[in-house]
């Protein structure tokens, strides 16, 4: 059998942070809890790379996720909860079981019926205990995309609009629902069950809403921030300019693309 050069960069990285783990301060002190938050901006940094099409730094954040991913794993053999080959053999269990058209004998014609099964079989993997379907939805999951995965694993169960004109019919509703509201509650109320709805219309459109907010907000940043470099090269203060001289440069900079 040829030497795999993917196993001899995996083992280097193993045997690195065993490495740290015993010898470096700071890797020694760690535990899950005190690296968790870490992850999160790793992931967060990860996902920053992949809308700016910047393909190194996809690399460079895939490899630090890659290194968190190996730390959980050693902290947890150290306690015997689990190591990297538990780790890695129950993630390709999973793979197997879940995707029965490719290792079993099921038909699945396209991407939509590889979803269904996906979900059918994961609920059939909770036993007899009586689960949510939404219950692999994770409650500290970023309001937005949580609401668009409740929404899609509803749908994969049957529990959806027939089709997108329903939908925008329902964002119409809300948004009428919204205007009328007279307190403060019911205003709030109103305008979550809209965005609610703008979201669900999204994923008929097959838009992810969370990368298209995220583009905007990039977009928003991009435009005010050539405002502040207008006015600093004309040495003026940002409040003293006025509306329409900010919408001005606003044209400006949306002209910039």
């Amino acid at each position: 059998m040829q030497n795999d050069s993917r196993l001899d960069a995996f083992k280097r990285l193993l045997d690195i942070m065993d490495e740290l783990r015993a010898k470096c301060p700071w890797d020694k002190e760690q535990t899950t809890e005190s690296i968790r938050h870490l992850t999160i901006e790793e992931t967060y940094e990860l996902s920053d790379a992949i809308l700016k099409g910047d393909h190194e730094e996809v690399k460079k954040e895939l490899g630090d996720i890659l290194l968190h991913i190996v730390f959980y794993a050693k902290i947890g053999s150290e306690t015997g909860l689990y190591d990297i080959e538990s780790v890695i053999s129950q993630l390709c269990e999973k793979l197997i079981r879940r995707h029965p058209h490719i290792y079993g004998d099921v038909q699945a014609e396209n991407s939509d019926a590889v979803k269904q099964n996906w979900e059918q079989i994961k609920l059939k993997e909770k036993g007899n205990a009586k689960k949510s379907v939404l219950s692999g939805v994770p409650n500290s999951m970023p309001s937005l995309v949580k609401a668009l995965r409740m929404q899609d694993k509803a749908a994969q169960v049957g529990f959806d609009w027939e089709n997108k004109n329903q939908v925008w019919e329902k964002v119409e509703e809300e948004l009428n629902e919204f205007k009328t509201a007279n307190n403060a509650k019911d205003r709030e109320e109103e305008f979550g069950d809209l965005l609610f709805s703008l979201i669900n219309y999204a994923r008929f459109e097959n838009i992810n809403p969370d990368d298209a907010l995220e583009k905007t907000n990039q977009k928003f940043k991009k435009r005010f921030e050539y405002i502040e470099a207008k006015a600093e090269a004309k040495n003026l203060d940002l409040k003293s300019l006025g509306l329409r001289q900010m919408d001005e440069w606003w044209v400006e900079a949306k002209a910039l693309k």
